[in-house]
């Protein structure tokens, strides 16, 4: 490279660094550690490499990536939701109830839908209708969706469901190939599209660098951030007829816990807690990482209390590295 003259070489690097921007990427990393982890996980148990453990697996995040897809694209831009779960709770519950009423698999699925679209659009219209902190809006209503759920069904449950609603969480495809894991991987595919691709994606994430000169740009913000807090609602409720179709009842306490997964998930996937920056490939791989490590774990008999332990710690040390990345920067060029 140091014969060639000065422009040439310009144009060598200009060639070279995306190749380099691939390499060395937070996605890149975040496969060779699922790849090391997916071998650590063959060493720890014989019955890994199953066909069947492997499609066992991916029970333990589709439904809650599918969830971090949408997740990802409001966290980019600027704000957040802490009642995924509990909206997750209030649509199987009101599927419940329907069920009691007699509605049939497609009436459910749609109920479960809307239920999830509503409450994303309630969360939407206190944050970017009042002007209310959305981490604020979101714990309060974290509360209000599953003491809703609390209300209508007490400690009972209901069951019952038909048989062709048990194809949304328990149905393959083909061979092992689940019905969850396909729609997992179209989701994916569309935010991908939607985030990387189009108008309505590269607007995010100038919102999320700087909403008011988005918004002196023309931008639509107020609009757009609406639209996120209902994708965020949507997917809830398609992960709220997912995992009631595989547990095959509806209590009110479902999906406890699962806002912290999800928000670990696109934390690690490498989306900015602050906002402006990250990709859904990252969030993708995130998603298998997370699924390996609990999965790894059930099989070594590992408590569920753990795996909880150490989702805070993973997600704690997360946002913790880029800002201790940053500061040892600074201090290396003073």
């Amino acid at each position: 490279m140091s014969d060639l003259n000065p422009q040439t070489r310009h144009i060598a690097d200009q060639l070279e660094s995306p190749l380099k921007l691939a390499v060395f990427s937070w996605p890149s990393l975040l496969l060779i550690v699922s790849i090391a982890l997916f071998i650590l996980n063959t060493f720890m148990s014989p019955y890994f490499l199953s066909a069947w453990s492997l499609s066992d697996a991916t029970f333990n995040f589709t439904e809650k990536a599918i969830i971090a897809f949408a997740m990802a694209l409001l966290i980019i831009s600027g704000e957040i939701d802490l009642s995924v779960a509990a909206i997750i709770a209030l649509s199987s519950t009101i599927m419940g109830l329907c069920l009691q009423l007699g509605f049939g698999t497609s009436e459910l699925v749609l109920v479960g839908l809307f239920v999830g679209v509503l409450c994303g659009a309630f969360n939407g219209t206190l944050v970017v209708g009042l002007g209310l902190p959305s981490i604020v809006v979101t714990i309060g209503t974290m509360s209000f969706f599953r003491g809703i759920s609390f209300i209508i069904l007490g400690d009972k449950a209901f069951n019952g469901y038909p048989a062709e609603f048990a194809f949304f969480g328990q149905g393959y495809v083909w061979w092992v190939i689940s019905f969850e894991f396909v729609l997992f991987l179209v989701v994916a595919l569309a935010y991908f599209v939607l985030l990387h691709k189009t108008n309505f994606g590269r607007q995010i994430f100038v919102i999320g660098n700087n909403a008011t000169a988005a918004q002196f740009s023309g931008v639509r913000v107020k609009r757009i951030k609406f639209i996120l807090f209902c994708l965020v609602g949507l997917m809830s409720g398609v992960a709220a007829v997912l995992l009631t179709s595989r547990l095959g009842s509806t209590r009110p306490s479902i999906a406890q816990g699962w806002e912290l997964e999800v928000i670990t998930m696109v934390v690690l996937g490498g989306i900015s807690i602050l906002g402006g920056s990250g990709t859904i490939q990252g969030v993708f791989i995130a998603a298998f990482i997370m699924g390996l490590i609990s999965f790894g774990l059930g099989l070594l008999n590992i408590p569920g209390i753990v795996m909880s332990i150490f989702i805070g710690a993973l997600l704690i040390f997360v946002i913790a590295l880029p800002i201790i990345a940053g500061k040892l920067k600074s201090r290396l060029k003073a």
